[in-house]
């Protein structure tokens, strides 16, 4: 049984041979459909110079579907500390917080949403990659500003993106709610909250630990179907691997035939483990199973699959099977 609440992270993939046009026309119908399903919040993550994920901005997407939806908690998850000013972070969400009251979220993140160098430095103005001192530096910058200088009210809640100690560590120090990227790092996962937890200190924006945990699912009628749906994503995961950032996002048809390594299969499935693939009592009984181990207070669910409907028919299968209560 899950008893916390369900949320979504959409990473706008873009369909092989699709216009950017056509992937945004499925986020604002993504973004009305989760808000009729139940869903208690939608992140949209920033990305750039991808074939795969569409780039764009988070703030973009948050203030579209905000005025296009009515209840659903909308926000950056995450929007990347780095490639932004600090100042510029809390005038944008600050006044996105005051237009849509209670409804809006500033996810932080770290990485440059970049695999091709060149990309990340334009995006820094040729800066290299940010140390950690420079991290919590802007981190800090940011709540400060959405405090001493926004002159807006209410305010939205921030959030720490994470997928290491480091940045549990960053959070507990800063007294942040945290949300733990479990699809792209398992591996880390435990240790990581445990370190958050042990070192949390209560500040104006979390008065205790607060976990988010982010979930790769897929779910269908049947387990051949979700691994079918599943496959594309195993493609472009195998090319990442190999450090090819250029991968398109194929066919659930192309992906069947493509030639996977031994290692890369093992890997796969490895990875696959972690997660949740399958039919709704299988997907429902792997996040149940998470939220045990890890004590998460509530899931996201990120579901990178070829066409919007079946996408949409996933988090609609979940939904059938869970009680979900309310983000907070």
């Amino acid at each position: 049984m899950i008893t916390v609440p369900l949320s979504a992270l959409e990473v706008a993939m873009v369909q092989t041979g699709a216009r950017a046009e056509d992937t945004l026309r499925d986020t604002t119908e993504f973004a009305r459909r989760l808000e009729d399903l139940g869903y208690g919040r939608l992140w949209y993550a920033e990305h750039h110079h991808s074939p795969a994920i569409g780039a764009f901005p988070p703030v973009v997407l948050t203030a579209h579907a905000a005025a296009l939806t009515s209840s659903i908690r909308l926000g950056s998850g995450g929007v990347l500390a780095p490639n932004h000013a600090p100042i510029m972070l809390a005038e944008q969400f600050g006044t996105l917080a005051a237009l849509h009251a209670g409804r809006i979220d500033l996810g932080i993140g770290r990485g440059p949403g970049t695999f091709d160098d060149s990309t990340a430095r334009a995006l820094r103005r040729g800066a290299g990659p940010t140390t950690d001192a420079e991290y919590r530096d802007d981190v800090s910058s940011i709540l400060r500003f959405l405090v001493d200088e926004i002159a807006l009210d209410p305010l939205p809640e921030p959030w720490l993106l994470s997928s290491s100690t480091a940045g549990a560590a960053l959070a507990a120090e800063l007294g942040l709610p945290i949300a733990f990227a479990h699809h792209i790092r398992p591996d880390n996962t435990l240790a990581a909250l445990s370190h958050y937890r042990e070192r949390f200190s209560p500040s104006r924006w979390c008065e205790r630990p607060r976990v988010l945990l982010c979930v790769e699912t897929v779910c269908a009628e049947t387990e051949e179907e979700a691994a079918r749906l599943a496959g594309p994503m195993d493609v472009v995961k195998a090319a990442l691997l190999k450090g090819q950032g250029d991968i398109t996002f194929p066919t659930p048809e192309e992906a069947t035939t493509h030639p996977f390594t031994a290692e890369e299969a093992r890997t796969l499935a490895g990875f696959r483990a972690h997660q949740a693939l399958g039919s709704p009592e299988t997907v429902v009984k792997q996040l149940a199973t998470l939220v045990d181990v890890t004590g998460a207070d509530e899931l996201m669910l990120v579901t990178p699959v070829y066409v919007l409907a079946d996408r949409l028919r996933s988090y609609e299968l979940v939904k059938q099977r869970v009680m979900m209560p309310t983000a907070p």
